[in-house]
């Protein structure tokens, strides 16, 4: 390719008409006041390079077609500006037109920055900060306009501090916090947390250019984008860079390490401000050696998708509100020309389904754009039947796909672990203890522990909340019913899409949303075709009239059925679902209801779990069904008093291999019926929140096999009956928060298994049999102060014994239990 040589004079010519056309249109017409404000302030920042370039007299060399571009480019660009000026209001074919056309005009004057750049025309450092400052005024002339730059890099190198976007809203409030927190003599290092697209390096970017953060750490502060794939060496070098030092020469990381320590040493000395943006969970490392280094006069704040929990309490950052939302939607849309013709209510219907994600409405408001309302209700109508706002906005895709991508590296379990996330209505508390049984038969996780850490890692990774609402949530006893999980709406909706790529008949999670009786199109038209997926989910509303459409699920494992009706039947297709595992039933709303079909689980004999919430449980007597396979039942808010009593059928008949119920929340039991204590293969039984139950029966005795009785939180319950003494692989009691319990059995020694015994509030108890000196495997007594008085005359002989006394504290979060 031709070389010429131009000189600085000849570019400056060109510039200053581009430059004085822009001025003068700028002034006195507003449709494009915001974009050619925009080119204005871009040319602002390019003047004092083409000036320098002029005074210098220097000659740079153009590759010969770039020569003839430039000097089209600027008259085209002179001609655009003045055709501009004539744009009438009305013309909404010629606005669009030239919006276009003014992005090209920015993406060269880009062009034109890279050829400056080449020939150095300024020192290093003054032309590092100055292009950070162009190329982030090119970048909002894209933003502005709805096209997405893919040719823009970030400078690498300066470790300034980026522009934040030409928009900020509902900072004040976390911004205040932040400075709240890393301003605190207690706090090193700061994790600032939330998935993608909410804002965390916004919120970092305002934080450095605060007042008050400035007033601190002076020019004393560092910006560095760690990014997926950290490079350590060009991390240090950017660091020592922005510094002005020379820059080492690193042949390994283990040298970039102790330099990155020498700098901190160094700039330490005064208050040092350091923020590591966009780390991933593969820069932990990283964190650790700045934990390692803490420093009193340095302050780290760090920016991620992860919680690093391991670092201290993080901060989350939650999503925009209603208001917030609605600016920065108007913003995104309208560009600051004079207001759209698009009704504000159609708007915030379209804002709604952005859940309060800044990606979110940024990226759907620059898609909206200029576009014809019937585009608008298009696109709402398509959200409104069901499709994601993911479908049509491919950058939010990406951008919460990459969570995704990380956590498949990590372990392909927990990934799917949070696809089946998706299976539950939008905005309620997913009970810890549905997730369990999921789990533990579709991947086999045997031990409940190991999900609830599944639940912390999805936590960390900002794609789950874990939300405990018992008065002790570090306990560790293996009590999960109080565990909840709360999924951003996006984030559900993300694990949905995910869930919905493949065809109907080849998805791994068959997830349907229902209105009344509105069946999904493919399903009123299937032939009887049948469908591999191995998870079913089904939710309808109140108006459904449990009048269904049969289906085949040869495959199927886990059936999952929210519903909103007083009434409600089971699928006939159910009787067909020969591999089905675990069957979940949950009713949303304030009272139980009633639930038909229930024989039909009769025919499945690989049936293992089953858990039911706010069910008004049938008459065994009048409707036995016997579930040889069954394992484990839960029992969650449901009427449980008609299914019981008066009931002359041997339960063990029905539920010959149960090892495990709960019971939590049913409070018309006021007396365990004694047939329960037929059912001799029990291993663990839980009757927790029942706060009517006021007797156990004598028979408990003889389930003989029980190794955990929990039986917490029943207000009423009085006394254990003595024949719990017959328990003799009894390992752990909970009988915490029983406030009437006045004694415990006299022979509770004979339960010569038990190892934990928590006892915490049981105010009433007076004193202790002298039997527990005979409960040699005792290790744990988990008491208040006023119960571990009556321990201390036993201690010197039970020597193994550790008493934990839990002082009360006041834990409001189980007003929030139930899910309306």
């Amino acid at each position: 390719m031709a070389v010429v040589l131009v000189r600085g004079e000849a570019l400056e010519a060109s510039f200053v008409a581009l430059y004085d056309a822009i001025k003068e249109v700028n002034e006195h017409h507003l449709m494009f006041k915001a974009l050619l404000g925009d080119i204005r302030s871009t040319l602002d920042s390019i003047e004092p390079l083409i000036k320098e370039t002029a005074e210098d007299d220097k000659e740079l060399d153009f590759p010969e077609d770039e020569l003839q571009n430039f000097g089209v480019q600027m008259e085209e660009g002179i001609k655009l500006i003045r055709k501009c000026s004539k744009v009438g209001p009305l013309s909404t074919y010629k606005k669009y037109k030239y919006t276009n056309k003014l992005g090209e005009l920015g993406k060269y004057l880009q062009r034109l920055l890279d050829i400056l750049k080449v020939h150095s025309i300024r020192d290093v450092k003054k032309t590092l900060v100055t292009v950070k400052n162009i190329e982030t005024k090119v970048q909002q002339i894209d933003v502005n306009i709805g096209i997405q730059n893919n040719s823009s890099e970030s400078i690498e190198g300066s470790c300034a501090i980026p522009e934040p976007p030409p928009l900020v809203v509902g900072l004040d409030g976390p911004l205040k916090e932040l400075k709240m927190k890393l301003f605190s003599d207690e706090i090193s290092m700061l994790v600032l947390t939330a998935p993608g697209g909410c804002g965390k390096t916004t919120l970092a970017t305002k934080f450095c250019q605060d007042g008050d953060v400035r007033d601190k750490f002076k020019n004393n502060i560092f910006f560095v984008t760690v990014s997926k794939k950290p490079n350590l060496n060009l991390i240090v070098e950017e660091l020592y860079q922005r510094k002005g030092s020379q820059v080492p020469d690193f042949q390994h990381e283990v040298i970039a390490l102790n330099w990155l320590h020498e700098f901190l040493n160094q700039m330490g000395q005064d208050p040092l401000l350091l923020v590591l943006d966009d780390v991933w969970s593969e820069s932990e490392f990283l964190l650790e050696k700045f934990d390692e280094w803490r420093m009193s006069n340095c302050k780290i704040l760090v920016t991620s998708r992860f919680a690093f929990p391991r670092f201290g309490s993080p901060y989350n950052l939650k999503s925009l509100s209603d208001e917030d939302a609605f600016a920065l939607f108007n913003h995104s849309a309208y560009l600051g020309d004079v207001r759209s013709h698009v009704p504000e209510d159609l708007a915030r219907q379209v804002i709604k389904h952005c859940k309060g994600f800044p990606l979110a409405i940024t990226v759907v408001g620059r898609s909206l754009c200029g576009q014809p309302i019937e585009i608008w209700q298009k696109r709402l109508i398509e959200w409104t039947k069901g499709s994601s706002i993911l479908d049509s906005d491919h950058d939010l895709l990406v951008c919460l796909q990459s969570s995704l991508d990380a956590l498949e590296k990590q372990s392909i379990t927990i990934k799917e672990c949070f696809l089946d996330l998706g299976s539950f209505p939008e905005d309620q508390r997913i009970p810890a203890t549905t997730l369990i049984d999921i789990w533990a038969e579709s991947y086999k996780i045997d031990e409940d522990w190991l999900c609830i850490a599944n639940l912390c890692e999805l936590t960390n990774r900002n794609l789950a909340t874990l939300i405990i609402t018992r008065k002790d949530p570090r306990e560790v006893d293996g009590y999960y019913s109080e565990h909840f999980v709360t999924l951003h709406d996006i984030i559900r909706e993300l694990a949905i899409y995910q869930s919905s790529v493949e065809s109907i008949e080849q998805r791994k999670r068959l997830i349907i949303d229902m209105s009344g009786d509105n069946f999904p199109e493919w399903w009123t038209e299937q032939k009887c075709q049948p469908i591999n997926a191995h998870l079913l989910s089904i939710s309808t509303d109140g108006d459904f009239s449990s009048k269904w459409l049969n289906m085949q699920l040869p495959q199927a494992e886990v059936l999952i059925l929210n519903f909103q009706s007083k009434k409600y039947a089971l699928p006939e297709f159910v009787e067909k679902m020969d591999k089905l595992k675990v069957l979940i039933v949950t009713k949303y709303g304030l009272l139980p209801a009633e639930l038909d079909n229930f024989p039909l689980l009769g025919s499945l004999s690989n049936l293992k779990r089953i858990r039911l919430e706010r069910i008004a449980i049938p008459s065994m007597s009048k409707t036995p069904v016997q579930l040889k396979s069954l394992e484990k039942i839960s029992l969650f808010m449901c009427k449980v008093g008609q299914a019981l009593d008066n009931c002359s059928i041997q339960l063990f008949n029905l539920l010959p291999n149960v090892v495990e119920m709960n019971i939590d929340y049913c409070n018309d039991l006021v007396k365990l019926p004694a047939m329960l204590c037929d059912l001799i293969c029990l291993k663990k039984l839980s009757i927790t929140n029942s706060h009517k139950l006021s007797v156990l029966p004598e028979e408990i005795g003889k389930l003989v096999n029980l190794k955990v009785l929990r039986l917490r939180s029943c207000t009423e319950l009085s006394e254990l009956p003595d024949s719990i003494r017959n328990l003799k692989l009894l390992n752990f009691l909970d009988i915490s928060d029983c406030f009437s319990m006045k004694e415990l059995p006299e022979h509770i020694g004979e339960m010569c298994s038990l190892e934990t015994l928590n006892m915490r509030q049981c105010s009433r108890l007076q004193e202790l049999p002298a039997s527990v000196l005979d409960l040699e495997q005792l290790k744990d007594v988990i008491c208040d102060e006023e119960t571990e008085i009556l321990w201390n005359p036993f201690l010197p002989i039970l020597q193994n014994l550790h008493i934990r006394v839990v002082k009360e504290d006041i834990n409001l979060n189980w007003l929030h239990t139930f899910p309306s």
